[in-house]
């Protein structure tokens, strides 16, 4: 239902090369353990063979895996998600380099379940799990965690980032790539849909990718991003036409639902989706109709908050023409963010590119239901990449560094909040398509035209910058979007200092030097 964190492993034969948050088990223990409970679990079953490509066969970007698995689950949805078959084998020929990927079902036992990363050995094991994002093994484990890792050795990146572009009416557009932890908007803001009051400046947007950028820089010195996946693996609930029309639509044909209800009349429905709540068989197999209660009196949901789609991205209606491009798209800003209800404002700017990369490295986060762990809680996940970095994170933030020592022109860096709430608990932002208010705040900040006023933390858009037609906001909610409170701070600091101390000696200095500017411009 969930990716199993707390299961996942970072193999390499120094303990200290997978770092302090991720779990680390040797590859000699590795192999040994995932063997013991493959041996013999697939007697009797089909045997699957997916050659696939993530990124467009051939390009650049792009790398070659191949999944063996005993489940045409799995089979069904790398269909959709990566690009599969007798082009991606000529492609790779008889000596080239590919991700080998094991998948098994097993028992699909909690206590018969693993998720082993290899990277020095270009190797990924999964066994005893049917769930998306531990057997998709293109997606999350090779795209994401192998990559991260391949990334930092060849020179580019590979990031959990939305692509999205940005049309004006002259026709040129801006692209942008977003980091937010799992069921925290991405797909949302990637299929943004302009909101009444902007549509007179005739914006159009354009969908990259919703999870997944590979980045690299090239000859101009400039910095070019890749959906290196063909489909979507979004999260169901709370998907209906006002959140994401797009995806709506995208879901209509050629969709696979998990953990949804399925409906007496063989269609599906999940909460907040469309429609009224229909009778019919639970995301657990069980018989459901609506107001069915648990002993304690509790709702009993007819699809788990988890429930997801995986569905092609060519259907999407705001899919770009350059999504398969082989040389992908030149990236203006990169925008890192999360769910705080009270600390961070709406958006602002960080000072430099080293600024930004400890903006996204303090990044932190409500728990989600895609997480493993109790939702709501707080947790440090920097670049939304804590769950998916297949190295140590000291080396992850100087390969950041140097990445932008590499570059003639490195896209600003921003954060974003769109989940400040009053004293109430109410949400201070309406988010969905009006979050394009404030995206274009961040691409004008990168022509040098928007007005921002500074605070301790970056740049806040002067409260007249952010243009509010056709929104009902109060002049004292705007202030209360974009306020920072040095006081509030304090604690925030404690807390970066204890999670940048765990990394030692390996951490890199610069950010220990942005770490103490920010303290003292905040006064703390």
């Amino acid at each position: 239902m969930a990716r199993t964190e707390n299961l996942t492993y970072i193999c390499t034969r120094n303990e200290e090369d997978a770092g302090p948050i991720n779990n680390w088990m040797s590859p000699v223990e590795g192999y040994r353990r995932a063997g013991k409970i493959f041996r013999g679990s697939m007697k009797g079953r089909t045997m699957y063979v997916i050659p696939f490509s993530m990124g467009p066969v051939g390009s650049s970007f792009s790398k070659i895996g191949v999944e063996l698995t005993d489940s045409i689950y799995v089979v069904l949805n790398m269909l959709i998600m990566t690009r599969v078959g007798t082009e991606v084998l000529e492609q790779l020929g008889s000596d080239g380099e590919f991700t080998k990927c094991l998948h098994g079902k097993a028992e699909r036992d909690i206590d018969k379940r693993l998720i082993l990363h290899f990277p020095e050995y270009n190797t990924i094991w999964s066994v005893g799990s049917g769930y998306g994002g531990n057997v998709l093994l293109g997606k999350k484990c090779l795209a994401l965690r192998i990559a991260s890792f391949l990334a930092k050795k060849e020179g580019w990146f590979a990031e959990h980032m939305l692509i999205l572009g940005v049309e004006n009416t002259e026709g040129d557009i801006n692209y942008v790539a977003a980091a937010f932890p799992s069921a925290c908007g991405k797909t949302n803001l990637a299929m943004l849909v302009p909101p009444e009051g902007l549509k007179v400046k005739g914006y159009r947007i354009w969908t990259v990718g919703d999870d997944i950028a590979w980045m690299r820089v090239d000859t101009d010195g400039a910095l070019w991003a890749i959906n290196p996946e063909a489909g979507f693996f979004g999260v169901a609930c709370g998907t209906n036409m006002k959140t994401n029309p797009n995806a709506f639509e995208t879901v209509k044909k050629n969709t696979i639902f998990t953990n949804v209800l399925h409906t007496k009349d063989n269609g599906v429905w999940w909460e907040d989706g469309e429609g009224d709540p229909p009778e019919g068989t639970d995301w657990r197999g069980e018989p459901w109709k609506p107001g069915l209660t648990d002993a304690d009196g509790k709702p009993i949901p007819g699809a788990h908050p988890n429930a997801r789609f995986t569905t092609p991205a060519a259907q999407c209606p705001s899919i770009s023409r350059r999504w398969e491009h082989h040389h992908g798209v030149n990236i203006s800003a990169i925008i890192f963010g999360g769910r705080r209800a009270h600390l961070a404002p709406l958006v602002y700017e960080a000072f430099s590119w080293r600024h930004g990369v400890y903006v996204g490295a303090t990044m932190a986060s409500e728990r989600t239901a895609a997480q493993y762990g109790k939702q709501g809680e707080v947790r440090r996940d920097p670049m939304a990449m804590r769950p998916f970095c297949g190295y140590n994170m000291a080396d992850y933030f100087q390969h950041w560094l140097d990445m932008g020592d590499k570059m003639k022109k490195s896209p600003k860096i921003f954060h974003v909040n769109w989940f400040r709430q009053d004293t109430k608990g109410d949400f201070l932002w309406p988010g969905f398509g009006d979050n394009l208010r404030v995206i274009e705040w961040i691409l004008e900040r990168c022509e040098g035209k928007a007005g921002a006023d500074w605070t301790p933390i970056g740049w806040v858009p002067k409260p007249d910058s952010l243009d509010m037609t056709g929104l009902d906001l109060s002049p004292e909610t705007i202030k209360a979007l974009l306020s920072v409170d040095p006081s509030e701070w304090e604690q925030e600091l404690e807390d970066i200092k204890k999670f940048f101390k765990q990394f030692g000696a390996r951490f890199p200095r610069a950010l220990w030097e942005e770490y103490e500017a920010s303290k003292g411009r905040l006064g703390v």
